[in-house]
């Protein structure tokens, strides 16, 4: 027998010897011989000795395995005995691969470029991508992919081709790969250290990865040699009896057994129980004892984890005792203990793997795990060790400093193993898959779990997952949800977990872990200091741990065999949802200044009754709850709506843009399917089943404008400041239209849907294809047909778009191709509520609205602005119907004509998009009314009584004609109702007594109907009296507590219909503009779908509206003629062609047109003389008085300036003063001016020459140095105007911001390492919002926001009445106040402001003075900064500072401000009246008392 050190002829001798011997009598010796060799040669001393020891072992493997035969051919010989069914080839990460999702039966399903281009996929779904984490071909493998997309190579099933391996080609190498194996295994033992708690050994196990990197490749190349090859490989790696003999040997070597020892340790802390946490979590251990969980059950009831299994239980309970609530025990969730035991391993594959996870998944090792896949019996049972050692891969995981690394190299495996749908069945079945995968999700999460601070923040029982952790922040548990959704999209698998009742308890325990989690508190006082970003941790998390699993879920549930499922998902979520309101102590009202946007456990209980429905066939009402839960079920679902228009009405501004970030991700494509989708649907669910007046009133508490609603010019909101009022009830109304319209769950198709999704994203914007892609909500079910990419996708979009083919730009840039809308797109499938739920911009809804706008312009069919249209809704599915009741409900009519009331009145906080979305809802209820009333129920003469409070009837239909004559309206004392009396002639209509009824006001009205309701729900509860609205009872009583508020009788004698003819006529902006189109053409009422009525603005919705209750009611049709024969006599009709009638309409558009002009001049006139009359107190001669103001509206507003920093909105004040970014230059443009008109040639030769003697510059600067020649300086210096040359130009981009936010902001500049374009030190910056140069700011005076009236360039004064005026304002002290000389806020920024318009130009270009530093000198540069200003804007406007406008080039003026600063300044210079340019030039036209002289 030759040595250890033998040279290669040697040692292919010898394994030529031994080969020979073992195949003959003296098999038994040769064995021993060869064992001992290898015993000698694969020592774990000889390995990691260096590379030379480790390749010669690897030299004697070699030449043992072929048995002396050179090495290539033996690989030769063994590949020609692979039956190649499979392909297997393994990638690692940045690999190019290609998916085609026609072939692939799992979503998962992968192929390598050889495969993908040998197979046939023309016309096929594919798509190429770079691997993110890693794979393996899928080609050959019929459970993953279809056989028709296989590759030529794999596509024959060669097994019965293959000639059977002789018994002598493998029979060494199934000698020697025991022991090479082994001796790998001890190499890994000998190499790891338990790492310090402080001191990972990153290195070291580098170090000795980097020895067995050869030893790894060796069995690497050996998997390549073919199935023969792999099946020898698969024997010895699991036989147990291999595993057993080499183990127990163990005692003999000294070496031997310290590696053993080393490995016993190591396998000590495989539990899932662990110490390590200690540290993290024993700041909590006083809430030990309140925990259920017992150490047998953490631990596994084993003995072997020891002492530490025991400290580390009570520190998880301690960091779970945090809320005190009863917690579920881990081991009753699992049926096989084994999942929470220590490791016992039986063979070299389960050993191989583990030390593999303790290595943290080195790329060689993972790769060599993967090419055995393609042997069958290796899968299996790799896959079944992998389900083994699942939960100490995760945590290893979570303790791993290179979590993302670990992340991609465990989905590399976990996805081959469990996209088999067989395999991952088998697992299932005999290994408990899902049991440990739930186990461990909990088990996970629980190590970052906080008290929840909703509602009720102090005796709270609810625990959720703490958002900013590393496991959240960095996407942790990501390989874990990702095998769990992978395992989900298996049928059979599925359907195993919705029968397992205790998976689905523990599985909603572990949602309702994500149910509040990330709450927003609204800041009332401070900006917030540090904006948190864990909102995209919450975000990431809920959409997939919770949702992902949940969209898998329901793609097994589509049938009607299915309802089972259902039930019990709905039933055990229902029970959560139970457990979490008790937990947070809820009981009818939502804490105030909070939201989550996240409640999985809704949004869970919304998709599978949605699913029950709509594919399954499920009677709705045998699965929803009683009345009081789903009262609370609406609860936080309606919070996050009406939070949603809070902050886009900015009053969550102190919270930071990290708050608007969140409301956009809500409602973007990536999310919206699994958040706001849900949520409208379950409060469509909600709606369709509650008392409708109480879902009404509740939708306007939570937008907090109940106060709004009063018919009262006046009112006290003590919820809401009134510059959110009017964007609050735009959100609540706009809230109702989207509840009652969308239909995405309610009955439309899926192809309907998508549809709907394409032309909204159309509408928006024109797209290309693959943003059109990105931007449709993906349906996370694979095999529903509306994923991208899908056939339907490209039918649709064909339908509904035109492609616009890419073209070149001027610059030679391509741009790209596009799809737009096509015509009847526009014309009949544009829907704005579509639009509104799928923006994430709210500017996207006015681009919709611009390009509709357009396209009505271009094709002719309405030629001014348009309001959105009105589309008809798909049809509710009958489960649904009663969602129809809020739109015949009284309190909904009550506030409809509450609204078209003030509009008409024009009552302050109400916008145009206020009035059209009350008429989109009025036209929803007559489209959907429940029943065609009789003509006779009730007679026209019905109207002057009110018996049941406002209306007699709930149908929208009968209660437009009905006329309310007074209303009682609680106002301020200050309110003009309060002076007017009820006229005396009432009081025979027995105001007093049945009146009274009719005249209460609607909130008191609605608060007695929610308090009966609750009484209703709460009859049986004893604690009735104590729970019914503890929190809102003030709110909703009769407001008759506040003692500043009095009640009036309000007049109102105006029925819906009536309101709304006299609306046509304001919005006609004419009287009697409204005659009703039957009268002229019958047909109208028989076929009232008329092309007219489809587009056009605010009247003709309102004629849509009134024609379609005609048509519904012969009394309505009777009552409209009525109102319009009182405000018009009948004209009998006459006869019109259709080329007059054209005429006809063009000349009264124009008409209108005129109106309105004259009708907005008149007005402006009215304000500006209004202004005039409270400011100036100048008297006006009545026949100036050309048309009624509103009071409310005479007065000049306070300016209120909005700061780019900070973004509060308020006023410049004395102590926090706003200012403007401007930039100042000192320019000589002036004085290039020439009087001569006739042009200047520039010189070409050197006798020609420019002399700047008649430049304006040159001009003034002689005339100045003539008169002081021969007059006294400062008289001179009061003479003339400087800044001609080196004149201080000021100029602004017109956005502003406080002085105390500019500072924080430039100092944050000079902190700021990057190297920027200017100087920061010299007061130089850029605009923050538009980053336009700047180096100063110019403070805002505070006062009124005179700049923005509107002046008439003409007056009626006489000249001498003008003249006297200017001279009583010079002689006046000056509008400012006393403070400002004193040292202010505002006085200091002015004077420093100041300081940089003198430094901004040369010391020559401002001191023109015989004695320097002269104050007369400081009097001219300040007049000539005004004067210069004035004169630039002069040449921006064109010459006429009257009729310019805005100037060309789109500058803002600042001469306001300026002019205020300078004005403080020029108060300690007073005119010398001997000196008084103004008094010399108007005092002989005084003496001699004539105007001529003017």
């Amino acid at each position: 027998m030759a040595g250890a050190g033998a040279g290669s002829r040697d040692k292919r001798a010898t394994a030529a010897r031994l080969k020979a011997a073992l195949g003959g009598e003296s098999g038994a010796a040769a064995a021993a011989e060869l064992r001992a060799l290898l015993e000698r040669v694969l020592a774990p001393a000889a390995g990691p000795g260096g590379g030379e020891a480790a390749g010669e072992a690897l030299e004697w493997c070699r030449c043992l395995l072929s048995g002396g035969e050179p090495w290539d051919s033996f690989v030769q010989a063994v590949r020609a005995y692979d039956p190649a069914t499979l392909c297997g080839l393994v990638w690692t990460a940045n690999f190019v691969a290609y998916r085609c999702r026609t072939c692939g039966i799992s979503p998962c399903m992968s192929l390598c470029a050889e495969c993908f281009h040998q197979g046939e996929h023309a016309g096929h779904d594919y798509n190429m991508f770079r691997s993110q984490a890693g794979g393996a071909c899928d080609c050959g493998d019929s459970n993953v992919m279809r056989e028709a997309g296989f590759c030529k190579r794999h596509r024959i099933k060669s097994n019965s081709n293959v000639p059977c391996v002789p018994k002598d080609l493998l029979m060494m190498s199934e000698l020697v790969l025991p022991q090479f194996i082994f001796s790998l295994i001890q190499h890994l033992r000998e190499g790891y250290n338990e790492p310090a708690v402080d001191l990972p050994s990153e290195k070291d196990l580098h170090k000795i990865l980097q020895v067995l990197e050869p030893h790894v490749s060796f069995l690497e190349d050996l998997t390549k040699m073919g199935g023969a090859m792999r099946s020898v490989l698969t024997q010895v790696l699991t036989s147990q009896q291999f595993y057993k003999d080499l183990s127990s040997g163990v005692g003999e070597n000294a070496s031997a057994k310290k590696s053993h020892e080393k490995y016993l340790i190591a396998l000590k802390g495989s539990g899932l129980a662990f110490p390590e946490d200690k540290i993290a979590c024993n700041v909590q251990e006083q809430g030990a004892g309140t925990s259920t969980l017992s150490v047998q059950g953490l631990a596994g009831g084993t003995a072997t984890s020891g002492q530490g299994d025991s400290s580390d239980e009570e520190d998880q309970d301690g960091s779970q005792g945090v809320g005190k609530r009863k917690r579920v025990k881990l081991s009753s969730t699992t049926k096989d203990q084994s999942i929470m035991d220590v490791l016992k391993h039986k063979c070299f594959l389960e050993e191989l793997l583990f030390w593999t996870i303790k290595y943290e998944f080195p790329q060689k090792m993972v790769t060599f795990l993967l090419n055995m896949l393609p042997d069958q019996d290796y899968k299996i049972a790799f896959t079944k060790t992998f389900v083994q050692h699942y939960a100490f891969i995760m945590k290893t995981l979570k303790k791993s400093h290179e979590s993302d690394t670990m992340s991609n190299r465990i989905v590399h495996i976990s996805v081959q193993l469990f996209s088999n749908e067989e395999l991952a069945r088998q697992v299932t079945e005999e290994c408990q898959l899902l049991d440990i995968m739930v186990t461990v999700l909990l088990y996970m999460m629980e190590s970052c779990l906080i008290k929840s601070e909703l509602q009720d923040e102090e005796n709270s029982l609810h625990v959720v997952v703490n958002c900013g952790e590393a496991l959240l922040k960095n996407n942790t548990y990501w390989p874990l949800v990702s095998d769990f959704i992978n395992i989900l999209s298996h049928q059979s698998v599925a359907k195993k977990f919705l029968e397992d009742h205790g998976l689905l308890v523990t599985w909603m325990n572990f949602v309702s872990f994500f149910q509040g989690m990330n709450l927003n508190k609204r800041e009332l006082n401070e900006h917030v200091e540090f904006e948190s970003q864990t909102y995209y941790a919450a975000f990431a998390a809920e959409l997939e741990a919770c949702a992902q699993p949940m969209w898998g879920l329901l793609s097994h549930c589509k049938v009607r065999e299915t309802q089972e499922y259902t039930r019990n998902v709905v039933r055990y979520c229902l029970e959560a949802l139970q457990d979490w309101f008790d937990a947070i102590n809820f009981v009818d009202e939502p804490a105030p200044n909070q939201v989550t946007f996240h409640l999985p456990l809704h949004r869970y209980f919304a998709m599978f009754l949605s699913k029950a429905v709509k594919c399954q066939e499920l009677d709705l009402d045998t699965i929803l709850p009683d009345q009081e839960m789903l009262m609370k079920l609406m609860i936080h679902p309606l919070q996050i709506q009406a939070s949603l228009s809070e902050i886009h009405s900015n009053m969550w501004v102190r919270n930071g843009l990290q708050i608007k970030g969140q409301a956009m991700t809500y409602v973007q494509s990536h999310f919206c399917n699994s958040m706001i989708d849900p949520d409208i649907y379950l409060l469509q669910v909600c709606a369709s089943r509650l008392d409708p007046d109480y879902f009404i009133s509740s939708v306007f508490e939570r937008f907090k404008v109940v106060d709004l609603l009063t018919m009262a010019s006046q009112h006290q909101n003590t919820v809401l400041d009134s510059e959110h009022e009017r964007s609050m009830l735009e959100g609540a109304l706009t809230f109702l239209v989207l509840l009652l319209s969308l239909r995405l769950h309610l009955g439309m198709t899926d192809d309907e849907i998508l549809r709907a999704e394409m032309v909204a994203q159309l509408c928006m914007n024109d797209r290309t294809h693959s943003s059109l892609l990105d931007l449709i909500p993906e349906n996370p079910n694979p095999k529903s047909g509306i994923i991208p990419g899908s056939l339907s996708f490209e039918s649709v979009l064909s339908a509904v778009a035109d492609f616009k083919a890419p073209v070149f730009e001027p610059g030679g840039s391509m741009q790209q191709g596009m799809y737009t809308p096509k015509a009847e797109v526009w014309d009949k499938e544009f829907d704005p509520v579509m639009v509104i739920l799928r923006t994430v911009y709210r500017r996207d809804v006015q681009s919709a609205m611009d390009r509709y706008t357009a396209f009505l312009k271009q094709s002719g069919k309405f030629p001014g602005n348009p309001w959105p249209p009105y589309k008809k809704r798909t049809p509710l599915h009958p489960s649904y119907r009663g969602l129809l009741k809020l739109l015949h409900c009284k309190t909904l009519h009550i506030v409809l004509f509450t609204l078209l009331y003030k509009i008409l009145m024009d009552h302050q906080n109400l916008s145009e998009h206020v009035l059209c979305m009350v008429l989109y809802l009025i036209e929803l209820g007559l489209e959907n009314s429940p029943e065609q009333e009789s003509d006779e129920e009730e007679s026209a003469g019905g109207q002057e009584r009110c018996h049941d409070s406002w209306f007699p009837g709930s149908n929208l239909v009968s209660n437009m004609r009905h006329f309310i004559n007074y209303v009682r309206v609680r106002v301020p004392e200050t309110a003009p109702e309060v002076k007017r009396e009820p006229p005396a002639s009432t009081s025979s209509d027995g105001l007093a007594s049945s009146q009274n009824s009719g005249t209460a006001q609607v909130f008191s009205l609605v608060a007695e109907r929610r308090k009966k309701f609750q009484e209703i729900i709460n009859r049986n509860t004893s604690e009735a009296n104590q729970v019914v609205r503890p929190k809102t009872s003030m709110k909703w009583s009769a407001p008759g507590a506040t003692p500043q508020l009095t009640t009036a009788i309000l007049e109102v004698k105006e029925s819906i219909l009536s309101l709304l003819i006299k609306l046509h006529h304001k919005l006609s902006g004419k009287q009697n503009s409204y005659y009703p189109p039957w009268l002229d053409d019958v047909d109208v009422l028989i076929h009232p779908e008329i092309p007219r009525y489809s587009h056009g603005d605010g009247m003709t919705a309102v004629e849509r509206i009134l024609l379609k209750a005609a048509v519904q009611s012969r009394l309505n049709k009777r009552i409209i003629e009525e109102i319009c024969r009182k405000v018009t006599p009948p004209v009998p009709p006459k006869k019109i062609s259709s080329a007059e009638k054209k005429t006809l309409d063009k000349e009264e558009r124009r008409q209108k047109a005129r109106e309105r002009q004259q009708k907005l001049l008149a007005e402006f006139a009215s304000r500006q003389k209004s202004f005039m009359e409270t400011a100036m107190d100048v008297e006006s001669p009545d026949a100036d008085i050309a048309m009624e103001v509103a009071t409310s509206e005479q007065h000049v507003s306070e300016a209120i300036y909005d700061c780019v920093i900070c973004g509060q909105s308020g006023p410049s004040t004395e102590d926090r003063p706003t200012g403007l970014v401007v930039l100042l230059q000192a320019s000589s443009v002036l004085g290039q001016c020439r009087n001569s008109t006739e042009p200047r040639r520039l010189p070409t030769t050197e006798e020609e020459q420019i002399y700047p003697w008649d430049t304006c510059a040159a001009l003034h600067d002689v005339r100045l140095t003539t008169l002081q020649r021969y007059f006294k300086d400062s008289s001179c210096l009061q003479a003339v105007s400087i800044g001609w040359e080196g004149g201080v130009y000021v100029q602004t981009c017109g956005h502003t911001l406080h002085i105390d936010c500019h500072k924080s902001y430039m100092e944050s500049l000079r902190n700021d390492q990057v190297l920027q374009g200017f100087s920061v030190d010299k007061g130089e910056f850029t605009c923050p919002l538009c980053r336009q140069f700047a180096n100063s700011v110019l403070p805002c005076y505070p006062g009124n926001n005179m700049e923005r009236s509107v002046w008439q360039s003409h007056s009626n004064k006489c000249m001498q009445d003008l003249v006297q005026e200017v001279e009583d304002l010079q002689e006046q002290l000056g509008t400012f106040p006393v403070s400002i000389s004193s040292e202010t806020n505002l006085s200091k920024e002015m004077e420093s402001v100041m300081k940089d318009i003198k430094s901004t130009t040369q010391k020559k270009y401002t001191d023109y003075s015989k004695t320097p530093g002269s104050p007369d000198n400081d009097f001219l540069f300040m007049y000539s900064v005004a004067r210069t200003n004035l004169e630039l804007e002069l040449v921006h406007r064109g010459g006429n500072l009257c009729s310019g406008g805005a100037s060309t080039a789109g500058k803002r003026s600042c001469l306001n401000q300026l002019f205020h600063v300078l004005a403080m300044h020029m108060r300690l210079y007073s005119i010398d009246s001997a000196y008084n340019p103004w008094r010399k030039l108007t005092q002989p036209s005084q003496d001699k008392n004539s105007e001529q002289v003017f």
